[in-house]
């Protein structure tokens, strides 16, 4: 692969990008490469940086140092483009309600400079896509959250943007509500590059193919969420209760799995990755009788806990 084909690889590039409120640095030297395609999740508390990240790459707030670019192009030279190809859906989610879902939609494509014809094939097919097509001719007040939200996705993708940033997009949604979308987000991954803003640990876990957990407006941590919970927390645990559990039937299992631990009533193992059938087949050959087995994967509650110390929330 030349060097050049590498660079169109990927779809977003971060460049030290720094933003400072007075003497306040709220984002703080952000290096990022998100590849064409990626669902690429940014995790921290409230006040970590990432909508601040998203407002920079968005063209909504001037970086104070470094640059980003976004297909190439870049974010403070040719802030007409990037407009052009991306589009985001807030936080505060920016729609009429006093129009309908449909409404909604044809409103937006005219605001995106899209024929009546275009965006009428576009809102038929977005609002399938989004579960709104029982609702697609109510008044949108009468929706629900998770619905409000869900019609927001589909209004910033109605200009069919390469790039879309979902800043908190299930922010305050039951876990259902949460979900459904969760199952909308799937239906995009590969079709569009995404940058998802969350502070649901198991919603980065769900979707991303790679994350980054910012804290106080640096990046602490990054990767893909299977890397992260190997590398920084690294261990599966499995506890094992059951009867004549011996200090012999141990030492055979150590030689395998050294860390193992005696704890009341039965024995708890940790290791890289545990093999499930090999420890129990081999306990049983032992004559012990098991009653009880828990196995713990590490989340990345686990690796947020582990880098700061704290939770998310």
């Amino acid at each position: 692969m030349s060097n050049h084909e590498g660079e169109n690889e990927y779809a977003i590039k971060t460049f030290g990008l720094t933003k400072t409120f007075g003497s306040r640095k709220a984002v703080d030297e952000i290096n990022l490469a998100v590849k064409k395609g990626d669902i690429f999740s940014l995790i921290g508390p409230n006040g970590a940086g990432k909508t601040t990240i998203i407002k920079m790459l968005s063209c909504l707030l001037k970086p104070t140092v470094g640059t980003a670019t976004i297909m190439n192009y870049d974010i403070k030279k040719n802030y007409s483009e990037v407009k052009r190809i991306i589009d985001v859906s807030p936080q505060e989610t920016a729609i009429a309600g006093h129009l309908t879902a449909w409404e909604n939609l044809i409103l937006m494509g005219g605001v995106n400079g899209l024929k009546k014809q275009e965006t009428e094939k576009r809102a038929k097919k977005l609002i399938k896509l989004m579960g709104l097509t029982q609702r697609a001719n109510e008044q949108v007040q009468k929706f629900s959250g998770g619905m409000q939200r869900r019609l927001s996705i589909a209004m910033a993708l109605i200009s069919d943007p390469p790039v879309l940033f979902l800043d908190e997009p299930t922010l305050g949604l039951d876990p259902q509500a949460r979900r459904a979308i969760w199952e909308q987000i799937e239906h995009l991954k590969g079709e569009k590059t995404i940058i998802l803003t969350t502070h649901y640990l198991e919603e980065a876990d769900a979707l991303a193919d790679r994350v980054a957990i910012i804290r106080q407006g640096t990046i602490i941590a990054e990767g893909t969420p299977q890397e992260l919970k190997e590398n920084v927390y690294g261990m599966q645990t499995m506890i094992i209760k059951g009867q004549n559990i011996i200090t012999a039937d141990i030492q055979g299992l150590k030689e395998i799995y050294p860390n193992i631990t005696v704890i009341d009533g039965g024995i708890k193992i940790k290791a890289q990755e545990l093999i499930f059938d090999e420890i129990v087949d081999y306990l049983r050959s032992e004559g012990v009788k098991i009653e009880w087995i828990s196995m713990k994967e590490p989340s990345l509650d686990d690796v947020f806990l582990r880098l700061t110390g704290e939770g998310v929330n």
